[in-house]
Formats: structure tokens, C-alpha cells, sequence
């Protein structure tokens, strides 16, 4: 391995662009490769990014020594098979989210990477945003006192996804799949990675004509008594907070993110704190990407897991399997 990480991207879409970005804006890595099976596509993003390698199958990756790592940036059907073929070939990778279509396929990704010893990082990308830095350091500090519930809200309002994100074969699921993950590991990582024990779920499809949900409403509880209440959901009339947006309710006070607060009582006195934040063109911005790949660089140098890496991974499709039983059932279901 060389001094710099050669990183390909394999899909040239919207999200893969970000990542293509970050790659070149991180420290010690190289982007050395493209992989899109639309010709017009690979060379929009070739000319955008200053990149000549351009390929339509990323089997000409696996045995390219140039090539140590790879983002996968792809249908959800495709995360496991393109993540697995090269964590075989001992090439780390960088999924985005959701890990995989399902539990079961999440756990055979978790367990080659762990098998082989790599870098397995899943795009839960919020993690590296400095709102929810903010307001997992306030936990940490203590400010709020013990957790009692959470907010959380993964929605589109007036807008919804079209193509293969509203085909169940290739998403695996609608809005819970696409959106309601980034609530869900946001607030996770929030609490501090807490296991999770049940869920009850309302899921349904209400705004479209497709085989897959488009609004939905989770209670999940957590190992050490908190209760999360998620949204997720396309096509909605009205959000109640932008994506990946979460309220913290605390027996010493309470705390959110996008738009960051804290509310305590100090000395007596009610007040309300507002942290310094970076200034945002965009709610998603580039500076969490750019900060997602620094770590899974630094993680590759060093040998060190990723955070979010495939347990964390795997503890969200549990609760995305679980949603979606308990939606079926009517009942409480356990995350097994």
C-alpha cells in the first residue's frame, strides 16, 4: 500500500459525487477510479472531478492494485454483492446507507469484514456533522441528566425519490429504508450507541402508486430505558425538523439539532444556549462527507474499526426489519 489510499468510487450519481469530493479533499487519499454503467453519467463526472479512469464494471477494480478501498454508492440489491466481493479480495469499503436490503444481508457483510480484518465504514454520515457532535458531548457532559425521550425526523416534505428507490426489490423498503435510517443512527449515536430492544411501528404507503412505504412512525426502546419516537416518510404535506433533525428530552433539560439549542436551568435561572455551528449553503453539506472520509482514511491507515462500522450497520437494519414486522403485526416486536 502506498503513502496515499486509492479510493474508487463505484456510482457516479448524486451521492457518489459528494464522495468523490471528499476523497480528494482528504488527507492521504487519491481518487483513482469511476464506475458507472451510464456512459453520459461516468463522463459528467469524469470532466467535474478532473478524473480519466472511467469504467463501466467494477470487476476490473478487484485485482487493481491501485486500488485499496472503494465507496459503494449504488442501489440498495447491490450493497451487499459489490461490498462482500471486494472486502473477499481484501479491499476496504466505504457503503452508503442503508447497510444492505435486510438483516441477514448485513450480517454476512459484518462478518466477512470482521473475518478478514477491514475497514467496513456504512455511510451514516451524520455522525460527523459538529450539530450532533454538540449535542452527544451535552450527554456526555451530563447538562440534561438522564434521557428519558427522544424526537427524530427522516422526511421529504412535498417531494419523494423516483427510479429504483420506489421499487421494494432494489430499495428493500420506501421512506423507513431511504430516510428514517438517518434518524434513527442519529439519534443512536446521540445516546451513545445504546442496544436496541423493541420497536412498534406504523408504516404505510399514502402519497404514490409503488410497492414500498412512504410514511411511518417508530417507537423504539433502547437498552437503559429511553424511548425514541421516529418519522420517516416522502411526500409529506409538513416536517416538523429538516433531515436528521432530533430533540433530546432530559430530566435536567433539553437539547436539539438543526436548529442546535439547550435549554437548562442554571443557578436557578432558566436559559436557552446556542452552540457556534458552521454556516451551511445546504442542510446535508459537503463538510460531513469530507469529515466521514478523513475517518475512514485514518481508520484504514491505522487499522482501527470505523464509527459507524458494520455493527453499527447491522444494529440498524435490525430495527428496519423490526419496524417492518411490528407494521405487519400490530404488535411490539423485539430487534433480534
Amino acid at each position: 500500500m502506498t503513502n496515499k489510499i486509492g479510493i474508487a468510487v463505484i456510482g457516479c450519481g448524486y451521492i457518489g459525487t459528494y464522495h468523490a469530493r471528499a476523497i480528494q479533499s482528504a488527507a492521504g487519499a487519491e481518487l483513482v477510479a469511476a464506475v458507472d454503467p451510464d456512459a453520459q453519467r461516468r463522463d459528467e463526472f469524469g470532466r467535474a472531478l478532473g478524473l480519466t479512469r472511467l469504467l463501466s464494471d467494477p470487476a476490473e477494480l478487484l485485482t487493481d492494485p491501485a486500488v485499496d478501498a472503494v465507496v459503494v454508492a449504488v442501489p440498495n440489491a447491490l450493497h451487499k454483492p459489490l461490498a462482500n466481493s471486494f472486502l473477499e479480495v481484501g479491499k476496504h469499503v466505504l457503503v452508503e446507507k442503508p447497510m444492505a436490503l435486510d438483516t441477514e444481508e448485513a450480517q454476512q457483510m459484518a462478518k466477512l469484514a470482521h473475518a478478514n480484518d477491514l475497514r467496513l465504514l456504512v455511510g451514516h454520515m451524520w455522525r460527523f456533522d459538529p450539530e450532533a457532535q454538540f449535542l452527544r458531548n451535552a450527554i456526555v457532559e451530563g447538562l440534561l441528566g438522564r434521557v428519558i425521550k427522544t424526537k427524530g425526523y427522516g422526511i421529504h416534505a412535498l417531494w419523494g425519490p423516483s427510479g429504483w428507490f420506489t421499487e421494494r426489490a432494489k430499495a428493500g423498503g420506501g421512506a423507513l429504508a431511504d430516510m428514517g435510517v438517518h434518524a434513527i443512527d442519529t439519534v443512536r449515536y446521540i445516546l451513545g450507541d445504546p442496544a436496541p430492544q423493541s420497536v412498534y411501528a406504523r408504516i404505510g404507503t399514502y402519497y404514490g402508486n409503488y410497492d414500498v412505504d412512504d410514511s411511518g412512525i417508530l417507537m423504539i426502546e433502547w437498552e437503559g430505558g429511553t424511548t425514541s419516537i421516529i418519522e420517516s416518510g416522502w411526500w409529506q404535506p409538513q416536517m416538523s425538523g429538516p433531515e436528521a433533525a432530533t430533540e433530546v428530552y432530559g430530566t435536567k433539560g433539553y437539547g436539539r439539532i438543526f436548529p442546535s439549542e439547550l435549554r437548562l436551568k442554571i443557578a436557578g435561572l432558566n436559559g436557552v444556549f446556542t452552540p457556534k455551528v458552521p454556516e451551511r449553503t445546504e442542510h446535508c453539506a459537503q463538510f460531513i462527507y469530507d469529515g466521514q472520509m478523513q475517518h475512514f482514511v485514518n481508520c484504514i491507515k491505522r487499522g482501527k474499526n470505523c464509527n459507524p462500522g458494520p455493527d453499527h450497520g447491522l444494529a440498524i437494519m435490525k430495527i428496519v426489519d423490526a419496524a417492518y414486522r411490528s407494521a405487519e403485526s400490530g404488535a411490539v416486536e423485539p430487534v433480534v
